[in-house]
């Protein structure tokens, strides 16, 4: 195949997923959004977690909010607890590795706060772990998968949310993860602020 025709076909395979996985999560990601909001305004911050690919997306997400999306607004409180290499090394080195979310989750998060935990797989025992810490300290969570949801899937609470990618490609998942970060984003400036 010409480099070209492979390069076009990534471009139709991305924005079919998109499409395909649009009805599936409007719902959910609009109750997200409201539960991050909720969780705001009142006070709470939101903490976000997950591997590699996931690191960076919420890495990128508690950028958006700490400084700004699209709008002017106020700083929002989130915290990605994959950015500090300190605290992340010395919990995989005096525990173990599956506790590096885990451990950040029980000395940041309260009642009230969010857990927003994002693995394509739905199986990272870190971030698993993570979800675990989250429901002990009273804090809700928004699983943010892909696949059939694996083991996050399984483990989440009534009132948690579940936004499931149904794709198979690891790329096609974290596409979507991404638009779905953004949705959120400005999901959060319109609740807050209203406008178009």
């Amino acid at each position: 195949m010409d480099l070209t025709n492979r390069i076009r076909k990534h471009f139709d395979s991305s924005a079919q997923a998109k499409l395909q996985a649009k009805d599936a999560l409007a719902q959910p990601i609009a109750d997200a959004a409201q539960m991050l909001v909720t969780c705001l305004m009142n006070d709470g911050k939101i903490l976000a977690c997950g591997n590699g690919g996931s690191a960076a997306d919420a890495q990128h997400f508690a950028a958006e909010l700490i400084n700004r999306f699209e709008i002017e607004r106020p700083a929002l409180a989130s915290i990605a607890l994959t950015t500090d290499s300190s605290v992340l090394t010395s919990i995989a080195n005096d525990y173990d590795y599956s506790q590096i979310f885990s451990r950040q989750v029980r000395g940041l998060g309260m009642p009230g706060d969010v857990l927003l935990a994002i693995s394509t797989s739905g199986n990272s025992i870190n971030v698993v772990e993570a979800i675990n810490a989250a429901h002990e300290n009273g804090m809700h969570v928004i699983a943010l998968t892909g696949r059939e949801g694996g083991t996050m899937g399984e483990m989440l609470n009534p009132d948690d949310i579940h936004i499931c990618v149904h794709a198979e490609s690891t790329a096609r998942i974290q596409e979507v993860h991404l638009l779905t970060l953004h949705c959120l984003c400005d999901a959060i400036d319109h609740l807050l602020l209203g406008g178009e």
